[in-house]
Parts: structure tokens; C-alpha cells; sequence
């Protein structure tokens, strides 16, 4: 990958402004501003991963909110939500397929030695650096306590 996360933001940024998307060029805006606003916190310069930890977390903000306006009954903030997953989900990498997810599962048990549910946190630990931004981590949690129960 020769491009960063953070370079191809930038450069869509750019596109962006120049061909005047208001709404796409906002989205953009919010990614970068949630990038920055770690970077000077930490003052430390975030990696590929550092950054899909971030857009993740924005994503799952936004399933929320979109939950929220649904009862709400507010269809067009659900909407503007709906759209800003679309343009972060672009920059996220590839999701993991069901066989993936259950052969990651598999090696993490057996790597870990659960046995039980309250061994759960082990698993997780270990799984998340490998599935940080290609899984719902709700689904895969939830998938993770049925093997153990």
C-alpha cells in the first residue's frame, strides 16, 4: 500500500472541493478534523491502523445515530448519516468473509485456551488488531459468545 489512509483523504478533499460535492467534501472534513484532533492530543502521527480504529469509531457513531433519528422519525438526518457511512466505509478495508470470521475465531480460542464466556475478553483482545474495521464488532462478539457458551 503506498498511499496512507490519511493521503488518499486528503487528495479526495481536494476532488472533492474542486468539483463542488458540499456534502462529501463535509464527510471528509470530519474524517480528517477526528485524525487531527488525535494526532495533536497524542502529539504522535497516526499510522493506516491508528486511522481505521478512528473511521471505525465514526461508523459506529453514525449506525447509532441513524437508530436514534429512525425512532425519532427524523428520515432526513438518518439520511445525511446513512451518507457519511457511504463515503467512510470507502476508505475502510475489505470486510471479512463469513469463512474468515470463523477460522479467525477458531485460531483465537484454540491460541488463547478459552474455554469459557468469561474468557471472552482473552479472545476479543487478541482478534481485535486483526479485525480492527472489517467486522461489525457487535455480530462478531456476539458470534464469539455462542462458541464459548
Amino acid at each position: 500500500m503506498s498511499d496512507s489512509i490519511k493521503q488518499k483523504i486528503q487528495e479526495d478533499m481536494k476532488v472533492a472541493m474542486r468539483a463542488k460535492e458540499k456534502q462529501r467534501l463535509g464527510t471528509i472534513r470530519l474524517m480528517q478534523a477526528a485524525i487531527k484532533q488525535r494526532e495533536i492530543d497524542e502529539r504522535i502521527s497516526l499510522d493506516d491502523t491508528q486511522v481505521i480504529v478512528i473511521l471505525d469509531k465514526m461508523l459506529k457513531q453514525r449506525r447509532d445515530s441513524i437508530e436514534q433519528y429512525e425512532k425519532a422519525n427524523r428520515q432526513d438526518l438518518a439520511e445525511q448519516e446513512a451518507f457519511e457511512i457511504k463515503i467512510i466505509k470507502t476508505y475502510m478495508p475489505q470486510p471479512l468473509s463469513e469463512t474468515e470470521i470463523n477460522s479467525l475465531i477458531e485460531t483465537a480460542i484454540n491460541a488463547t485456551g478459552a474455554t469459557s464466556i468469561k474468557e471472552l475478553g482473552k479472545v476479543i483482545g487478541y482478534l481485535k488488531p486483526k479485525v480492527q474495521g472489517r467486522v461489525d464488532m457487535k455480530a462478531f462478539t456476539a458470534n464469539i459468545k455462542q462458541r464459548l457458551s
